[in-house]
């Protein structure tokens, strides 16, 4: 009988964890859900928004990082450096990738694609975008992933505590004993759980919410810096320019 304190193990984790999850989603739901009155926006969305809706911050710093190459402000080599070649920012996220790559006029393009990314314009226009419900928050994203994990490890807590009990088990009984047959239940409520989950809490695993994600639908890429921003930097016809902005310094990881 010592297998029944391994199926009680894996029946507390599986509810608790699918408990978390459900109350997770229904949270989410209920927080994006449009009031009465609420069509959506009317106004388009603007590059920058719309790159933060479709890859977050750092979307938004790669957009204006192949924006200031292509008017000559910033060289992108495809060795994986920013060099400045002309020091005045244009705007605030011009001035955020000026800052982020620093007085010297030089630094890996991942260091500045991560300094921009955290810096004040691109915060701002998160605040923006959550507050307009276009956005998920990144407490309600954190939560759903989080809860999202709980379930996955207590599917494999179930499998893994399951093959122990087959050790457990006497000589006479073999791995389908009707025993094993109860660690079957707790398997597919999780398993289960994540089938639903993928089709109900995916839309508060990203960046845009719901109503976010329609208006990207309604974009229609139409020059190389929307599909940038809708696509990420894969969609530049560029092959330098795009191994400039995915191959990773070695600086940048701290590698000498």
């Amino acid at each position: 009988m010592l297998w029944v304190p391994l199926l009680l193990v894996t029946w507390v984790a599986a509810a608790l964890s699918c408990v978390r999850l459900c109350l997770t989603a229904v949270a989410a739901t209920d927080h994006h859900r449009p009031g009465p009155g609420d069509t959506g926006p009317a106004a388009e969305l603007t590059l920058h928004e719309a790159a933060f809706l479709a890859g977050g911050p750092q979307r938004v710093a790669e957009l204006t990082l192949v924006s200031m190459h292509r008017r000559q402000r910033v060289l992108l080599a495809h060795t994986g450096w920013a060099t400045v070649v002309r020091p005045d920012g244009g705007d605030e996220w011009e001035r955020s990738v000026l800052g982020a790559i620093g007085p010297e006029g030089q630094s890996p393009i991942a260091a500045v694609r991560t300094g921009a990314s955290a810096d004040q314009p691109v915060q701002s226009l998160a605040d923006r975008l959550v507050g307009s419900g276009l956005a998920v928050a990144a407490d309600t994203r954190a939560a759903v992933l989080g809860a999202l994990r709980a379930v996955r490890a207590s599917t494999a807590l179930t499998v893994a505590l399951a093959a122990a009990a087959v050790l457990l088990l006497p000589e006479a009984h073999t791995p389908g004993a009707p025993e094993l047959a109860w660690f079957g239940l707790p398997l597919v409520l999780t398993t289960g759980c994540l089938v639903i989950a993928r089709f109900e809490c995916r839309p508060y695993t990203g960046w845009a919410s719901p109503a976010g994600q329609r208006l990207l639908r309604r974009l229609s890429p139409r020059d190389p810096l929307s599909a940038v921003a809708v696509g990420g930097v894969g969609t530049l016809d560029d092959p330098a320019l795009r191994a400039a902005l995915t191959t990773p310094h070695p600086r940048a990881l701290g590698i000498r």
